[in-house]
């Protein structure tokens, strides 16, 4: 990936009292989370399977500063976004900040020299991981450290007791897992606690409602939702045209942005629109207050690549829909499966 080349920040701080955003604890941490995260995935830029095409890097650290600026008090990243690039953004723009934020990253994905990605779970390996991390994020410990995904399956156990005893050593203060199935985290209880599960959830994909919400409300395991606006689908700023306009990104080849359910996507962002214009917010707003109507869901993860999209998603943190507004929703997605 390119090398991050910023001018020099000063000293940063950012204003989580100044904006009364309210905080929700993250399962058993002892940390108080915002009820949005910023989301560092397309921060990773292009060149790689799950790029969401090019990125200003100057712009993510714009987009990082203005988002902690507004209230905003957590970021998730992996190391997998970009082969270390997001990582490596996340790190130079906390440089020097006198208060930083919490910082949530991932392992698991590791990448050869041409750069395809596999999955790895053994032990050595994420903790080589771990000290990769650490140096990109310039941080001596994360606060949040979570499996990316549960592969290879079988190998679980081995790399859930690795996260255990990074958390024993100091190098992470809470750990918690990703994309992972209530069985999945059946296997891993046993070695270690689960801080935490990252899956996705949105109007388009509610699945985690059936077992997955209520088996971690039940367990003190936080819950952070990605993709609440599905990758950007329901944010009201896709078209047909900008979707076949999309060059070196994976959301091109994504059959929730393909026809046949392409036009019933659209369909629902025009109701969500309609909803979003009776209070002021745009469409993408309502999509996440959708996801955060359940309290089952500590937070969720919104990605921003500009300040202007941070001060677009920023309403989120504090708008809720009305009953009358869910069932709307609801009723749509019961219409049009």
């Amino acid at each position: 990936m390119a090398h991050i080349c910023c001018p020099p920040l000063v000293t940063a701080t950012y204003g989580i009292q100044k904006n009364n955003m309210e905080t929700r604890q993250l399962g058993n941490t002892d940390m108080q989370i915002t009820p949005i995260g910023f989301g560092a995935w397309a921060l990773g830029g292009g060149g790689w399977v799950y790029a969401w095409g090019p990125q200003d890097d100057r712009e993510s650290v714009a987009a990082i500063h203005h988002a902690l600026d507004c209230g905003i008090n957590w970021i998730d990243t992996a190391a997998g976004y970009g082969l270390g690039h997001s990582e490596e953004v996340v790190g130079h723009a906390l440089k020097g900040m006198t208060r930083r934020p919490y910082v949530f990253t991932k392992c698991q994905l590791i990448w050869d020299e041409q750069g395809k990605i596999i999955d790895c779970l053994e032990r050595e390996s994420l903790r080589r991981e771990c000290e990769a991390s650490l140096r990109r994020l310039g941080m001596d410990v994360i606060d949040l450290y979570q499996i990316h995904w549960p592969r290879p399956d079988k190998d679980i156990e081995e790399g859930w007791a690795a996260l255990a005893e990074l958390q024993k050593e100091g190098k992470v203060r809470w750990i918690g897992v990703s994309n992972f199935s209530v069985e999945q985290m059946r296997r891993a209880a046993l070695i270690a606690p689960i801080s935490s599960l990252q899956p996705p959830y949105s109007l388009l994909k509610p699945e985690i409602e059936r077992e997955i919400l209520p088996y971690c409300a039940g367990h003190q395991i936080g819950t952070i939702i990605y993709s609440p606006m599905y990758s950007g689908l329901l944010s009201g700023k896709m078209t047909p045209e900008r979707i076949l306009n999309l060059q070196d990104d994976w959301r091109r080849n994504d059959s929730e942005f393909n026809p046949p359910r392409l036009a019933r996507n659209l369909k629902l962002v025009e109701l969500l629109a309609e909803i979003g214009e009776r209070h002021g917010v745009e469409p993408g707003v309502v999509a996440i207050a959708w996801t955060l109507r359940d309290p089952a869901v500590t937070g969720a993860i919104v990605g921003a690549r500009r300040p202007a999209q941070v001060d677009g998603i920023l309403p989120a943190a504090k708008f809720r829909l009305g009953a009358d507004e869910i069932h709307e929703l609801e009723t749509f997605i019961a219409a049009n499966p």
